[in-house]
């Protein structure tokens, strides 16, 4: 073959390969395109849900966040602190706010990056950098000691709180909280959203849709074996399935472990009263495992484990759980007005 026809040959090779390319680079735009009207779509619905569900609460400035309360009720403050992905309308819905303010000041956070609340990106949001935003946000409204129930991720915040400032904590009310780390190859999965770059794209396109369609399973899963209680209508999931809800909420999930690590050998320096509360057939977290240990470690401590209920024992059995707060309440008014004895003085030291 000459050189000539070698010459002649060499566009047909490389216009062969330009077509082989053409289809891979046209799906890939296609693609691209499509994520970035799925944002764009996810980006309007998560604006229509704020605008769909305004705050009822108010607002406090701390640290660059801007922190969402709700308060009702007169007499010894209780503080309310919401599991991850959850929100103050969870306990507004289940009724444990309402029951509650009949003989307590009831002051409920959305913690950060939940509901109405803020979360800056230049904090790590463990448990202790929530329990520190927390106690400003009590002095800020005048509340120097009060009772503290922490729902599930909200459990390990109030311990937090407890442990940090323990004379501002009168007594703990845990309910299905996860407190010691195990195996948990659901936890890769849920953080994924968390991850550097790839999950900032997947939380604003395929997250909010993929939470949207597995919703109802979802809602089987942490209220089994119970159903669903009318009153949970109520609940927006339209804020749930936001993307800055989700990566909230993505990031707690990566931490979840972690901090149970590094809290698992200090709940014995617990001194306040202490009511954990879970359901027996919990199916996200092994009651005996979690609850049922902690009740072991913790010597002050009561256990309330309910037959029949599952994760969302607030809202399946709210009698129960304002039967474990009130035992609290007496628990700490017993403690603070019985006169100090040696061994406690020096248990506090």
């Amino acid at each position: 073959m000459t050189a000539t026809h070698r010459r002649r040959h060499r566009p047909i090779i490389h216009g062969g390969r330009s077509a082989r390319v053409r289809p891979y680079l046209t799906a890939s735009v296609g693609a691209l395109g499509l994520l970035a009207i799925t944002a764009l779509i996810n980006r309007h619905l998560a604006k229509k849900a704020a605008r769909d569900n305004r705050p009822r609460g108010r607002f406090l400035e701390i640290s660059g966040v801007r922190l969402h309360y709700l308060e009702r009720g007169t007499g010894e403050p209780i503080v309310f602190l919401h599991g991850n992905g959850s929100m103050i309308a969870d306990f507004d819905a289940s009724g444990l706010i309402d029951l509650a303010a009949k003989s307590h000041r009831v002051i409920v956070f959305d913690r950060p990056g939940f509901g109405h609340s803020s979360r800056p990106r230049n904090v790590a949001w463990t448990p202790a950098a929530q329990a520190a935003l927390i106690k400003e946000a009590l002095q800020r409204l005048g509340v120097s000691q009060a009772l503290v129930l922490g729902h599930s991720w909200g459990a390990s915040v109030a311990i937090a709180l407890a442990l940090q400032h323990p004379t501002m904590v009168q007594g703990l009310i845990l309910a299905s909280g996860y407190y010691y780390p195990t195996a948990r190859g659901d936890v890769i999965a849920l953080s994924t959203p968390a991850f550097p770059l790839i999950g900032h794209v997947i939380s604003h396109t395929l997250a909010p849709i993929v939470s949207r369609l597995i919703w109802p399973m979802m809602m089987a899963k942490i209220f089994g074996p119970r159903p669903v209680p009318p009153k949970f209508k109520g609940f927006p999931k339209d804020m749930a399935v936001r993307p800055s809800q989700i990566r909230a909420s993505a990031v707690e999930s990566a931490l979840m472990i972690p901090d149970a690590l590094a809290f698992q050998n200090k709940y014995a320096e617990l001194r306040m009263p202490v009511s954990i509360i879970a359901g027996s057939d919990d199916r996200l977290i092994d009651t005996d495992r979690q609850s049922g240990r902690l009740h072991a470690d913790v010597i002050q401590s009561s256990f309330h484990r309910i037959p029949g209920n599952g994760h969302m024992v607030h809202q399946t059995a709210t009698a129960a759980v304002m039967q474990a707060i009130r035992e609290a309440a007496h628990a700490a008014s017993s403690r603070s007005s019985r006169p100090a004895k040696s061994e406690d003085t020096k248990a506090l030291l």
